[in-house]
């Protein structure tokens, strides 16, 4: 038998957190440690991870024409529109992600990100994935925010340099691929 809990949180988050609560009571997938150690990964990547990816994909002006290159080209842009974008929109980025840089303390960014990378990798202390034999909510939170910079300069640099390869590529075997990325 499946159970479903429905939750519908329209305006008071308080109530849709003790509906969450409610629905893990009534249909607990997971040991109590399993998810703490899940949730300590999830907040990971939205308090460091992400922050570690603009200083990087923006990092010179080359990377930041590459990363836009690649926005122009799977977009629905006109000739016109591809060249403004993508110059544009990478020199702003370039900026914005010096700003970010500072914002964060990052000194090295790649340093940073082969850091995160290998503070990844040590969290799955030899499992397959942080789930076990199979991807938990972290695995794919992480996976989602690496992918998309999977094959720029950065990603390629970060599987080069890191022991995150192996991990990433059971992933997408898991995952599949995604109709927008093209190595």
């Amino acid at each position: 038998m499946t159970r479903q809990v429905f939750v519908i949180c329209p305006l008071n988050e308080s109530h849709c957190n003790i509906s969450l609560k409610l629905g893990q009571k009534i249909m607990p997938k997971k040991k109590p440690d399993e998810n703490v150690e899940e949730a300590k990964w999830r907040q990971w990547v939205d308090n460091h991870l992400v922050h570690v990816l603009s200083p990087n994909i923006y990092r010179n002006a080359t990377e930041a024409l590459e990363s836009f290159d690649y926005i122009t080209s799977n977009g629905n842009f006109s000739y016109t529109e591809k060249i403004s974008v993508k110059y544009a929109g990478a020199a702003a980025m370039y900026f914005v992600s010096k700003k970010l840089k500072k914002k964060y303390n990052i000194t090295d960014e790649r340093a940073a990100l082969y850091e995160a990378a290998e503070t990844w990798v040590d969290a799955l202390n030899g499992r397959e994935f942080l789930g076990g034999s199979k991807p938990n909510l972290a695995d794919l939170a992480v996976f989602g925010v690496l992918r998309p910079i999977r094959y720029l300069r950065a990603g390629k640099d970060m599987v080069e340099h890191t022991r995150i390869g192996d991990w990433f590529t059971r992933m997408e075997s898991v995952v599949g691929e995604s109709s927008g990325i093209k190595p």
